[in-house]
C-alpha cells in the first residue's frame, strides 16, 4: 500500500508539472502573439512620434524667433530696392568693330544677344554675386531679359551696346568663374564681341525702380503650409 501511495503522488507531481509547463507555455505564446506584438510596435512608435513633434515644435519656435530679428532694412535689400555698395566686378560688353572681317552671311552672330548676358548673369550667380546691374538697371529673380530688335530689353527698358554689368561679391571668384576655359567669355570673344573684365574695390548697384505686380498670387493665410 505505500508503495501504491508513493507512486500515485508521484504520478500526481509529474501530471502537475506537465500542466504547469502548458501553462508557461501558453503564456508565453499569448505574448508572442501578433496582437500583442502589435500593441508594443505601436506604442514604441507612438513614442518615436511624440519626440518626432517636440522637435518640430522646437524648430517652429527658433524659426519664428529667428524671423522676429529680420528687420524691415534686411527685406529691402533683399528684395532690391535699396541701392548697394562693395567689392565686385565691372563687366563690359559692345557689339564686334565694324572692320572685324565676317566670315558668315549672319551678321547677328556678330552682335550681343540676350542669351550672352543671361549666361554671363548665370556665372556671376552661381560664383555668389550678391546684387547685379546692367546698364543701371537692377537685376531681381523676376528681371525680364530678351532681344528687342537692335536692342535688349531689361526690365522693360531697351538698352543698346555696350553694356555694362557691375555686379558686387567675392571680384577673385567671379572673374574665375567668368575666364574660365571654354566659359562664357572665351565663347563671346570668338565671335569678336569686345568683353573687358576689372575688379574693383567700390562698385554701386541702384535700386530697383520699378513696380511690382502680383495678379494671380495671393498670401498663403494662417502662417502657410
Amino acid at each position: 500500500m505505500q508503495k501504491k501511495g508513493q507512486l500515485s503522488l508521484t504520478l500526481v507531481c509529474i501530471i502537475l508539472g506537465i500542466m504547469l509547463a502548458v501553462q508557461f507555455r501558453t503564456t508565453q505564446d499569448i505574448r508572442s502573439s501578433l496582437p500583442f506584438q502589435r500593441a508594443e510596435d505601436l506604442t514604441q512608435r507612438l513614442m518615436q512620434v511624440e519626440k518626432e513633434r517636440d522637435s518640430l515644435q522646437q524648430q517652429i519656435r527658433d524659426l519664428r524667433q529667428a524671423s522676429g530679428n529680420v528687420t524691415s532694412d534686411d527685406i529691402k535689400i533683399k528684395a532690391g530696392l535699396v541701392a548697394l555698395q562693395g567689392k565686385g566686378i565691372i563687366i563690359t560688353l559692345d557689339d564686334t568693330k565694324p572692320n572685324t572681317p565676317v566670315s558668315t552671311k549672319n551678321p547677328n552672330l556678330y552682335l550681343i544677344k540676350d542669351e550672352d548676358i543671361l549666361k554671363i548673369l548665370n556665372e556671376l550667380r552661381a560664383a555668389g554675386a550678391e546684387a547685379i546691374a546692367i546698364n543701371h538697371q537692377r537685376i531681381l529673380a523676376s528681371s525680364e531679359i530678351r532681344t528687342a530688335g537692335r536692342f535688349i530689353s531689361v526690365n522693360n527698358t531697351n538698352l543698346a551696346a555696350p553694356f555694362e554689368i557691375k555686379a558686387i561679391g567675392n571680384p577673385e571668384t567671379m572673374e574665375t568663374a567668368l575666364k574660365m576655359r571654354g566659359g562664357v567669355i572665351e565663347t563671346i570673344q570668338f565671335w569678336g564681341i569686345q568683353v573687358s573684365v576689372k575688379s574693383a574695390d567700390t562698385v554701386e548697384i541702384p535700386a530697383y525702380k520699378g513696380t511690382f505686380h502680383f495678379q494671380q498670387a495671393k498670401p498663403v493665410q494662417n502662417g502657410g503650409i
